[in-house]
């Protein structure tokens, strides 16, 4: 008798352009390789096919034939992976969510599939798919945070069309999982884990050279959370010379040795959380790992190195004024910035900030939350009007990214770093034009 192998497509969904326009965000490429993807193609069991879209480069055929459908969701992509959803099960196809958005929102998440994933994938995809194939599917699965992060399979890039992500691909490895801190506005350490796990450092080193890639992002929600793990691991990138992105915390910028020996293992670009130059703004966000008094020496400090970097500012905080704008921009030209992304504060769901504000009855759009991030106002400041504060952004990205600031804070494009920081802000500046809370950036 003829075996036929059963097929799962794996989809990471894009997100709509903006809560106004219900248009499906796309690109001709991406810059780093979405690594989600292949790597739950990893976990799938011997016996099944796989297929991989990444719905931002690519199209989805919903009259395929195909024995389940697996999608892996942000709340920001939720309302496209629910119409994505729909048109395979119209067609009797079984739907799985799994992600970070189910997690925080299991009920929602579950009206819309035949399962839900809650947790880390490793233990939950074979045994979904293995209930599946024993016709005995349950509606909600959830896994334990894995406690040893040793020995985890590597991404299979040969399922993805690397066409998608151009001739200078960046390709994401994760060398741990969580976030030793306690930010009030942040909740990625719920869903990724309260306790910092780490990867062996062999592993890591294993799947970079697996990337067969000179050009590698550490998608670590804070590369830095144990330093000296991370210098060990610093020190064994030297002999691979790659160059390397990441993110990690600002307090890091202050220890020579450290960002020595980042510099020597090919450190190409951070991106790091300032969040705010006011120490009582630091104090509501329990942040207190960034210092404020010590920002221009660590400014003056990455300029004198060469190191390309971007910093992260949060506003809407209920001890700034309106005067928060002027001041850091000024605070921005002054120590020559490079790059900087402006956000407004926004209460997650599951964070302390979304608690307190619950309480005092300033949330508004509850639902909406998280599916138009960065750009949109979901309380009431108490120091201005929601609408007021998504037209400060707006001018802030426009008055930052305008040529009179870039020639204020860039040098000249003389070496390479130079050109890209030119090259990203002429980018930003067109941007800058249509801040309105549209939903154009990439999720890996």
């Amino acid at each position: 008798m003829h075996w036929k192998m059963k097929k799962i497509v794996i989809i990471q969904p894009s997100h709509y352009i903006s809560k106004t326009e219900k248009r499906v965000f796309k690109t001709k490429r991406r810059n780093v390789v979405s690594l989600i993807l292949p790597y739950l193609a990893s976990l799938v069991p011997e016996g099944w096919e796989v297929e991989l879209i990444d719905e931002q480069v690519q199209e989805i055929d919903f009259d395929k034939k195909v024995d389940v459908v697996a999608l892996t969701v942000w709340t920001v992509s939720s309302l496209r992976a629910y119409d994505i959803a729909s048109e395979f099960k119209k067609r009797g196809v079984p739907v799985i969510i799994g992600g970070a958005h189910p997690f925080f929102y299991p009920e929602e998440a579950a009206e819309h599939c035949d399962a839900i994933a809650i947790g880390e994938g490793e233990k939950l995809l074979p045994q979904i798919l293995s209930d599946i194939e024993a016709k005995n599917l349950r509606k909600i699965y959830k896994a334990e945070m894995l406690t040893d992060l040793s020995g985890l399979p590597l991404p299979r890039y040969e399922k993805l069309n690397l066409k998608y992500y151009g001739p200078f691909r960046t390709f994401a490895v994760q060398t741990s999982r969580g976030c030793p801190f306690k930010c009030s506005f942040c909740n990625e350490r719920l869903y990724l884990g309260e306790k910092y796990r780490c990867r062996p450092i062999e592993d890591v080193l294993e799947e970079i050279k697996h990337t067969g890639s000179r050009r590698i992002f550490f998608a670590d929600t804070n590369f830095g959370g144990r330093k000296d793990r991370a210098m060990k691991l610093m020190e064994a990138l030297i002999p691979l010379k790659i160059r390397w992105s990441t993110l990690w915390s600002l307090y890091l910028c202050e220890d020579k040795e450290f960002m020595d020996l980042a510099q020597r293992s090919g450190l190409l670009h951070v991106n790091i959380g300032m969040e705010s130059i006011h120490p009582e703004t630091i104090k509501e966000m329990n942040k207190q790992q960034n210092k404020p008094t010590h920002y221009g020496e660590i400014l003056k400090d990455l300029n004198r190195r060469g190191i390309s970097y971007s910093l992260n500012f949060i506003f809407g905080w209920d001890n700034e004024s309106k005067d928060v704008f002027d001041t850091t921009l000024k605070f921005l030209e002054e120590n020559k910035v490079p790059v900087a992304y402006f956000n407004i504060l926004t209460p997650d769901k599951g964070t302390p900030l979304l608690e307190r504000m619950l309480r005092e009855g300033r949330v508004f759009n509850f639902s909406e939350i998280g599916r138009y991030p960065g750009q949109i106002c979901y309380f009431k400041p108490t120091w201005c009007e929601p609408a007021e504060l998504e037209e400060y952004i707006r001018r802030m990205y426009q008055r930052f990214y305008n040529f009179r600031s870039m020639i204020k804070r860039l040098p000249l494009p003389l070496t390479v770093n130079a050109i890209a920081s030119w090259v990203v802000n002429l980018s930003q500046r067109r941007m800058a034009k249509s801040v309105n809370g549209d939903n154009n950036f990439d999720v890996y």
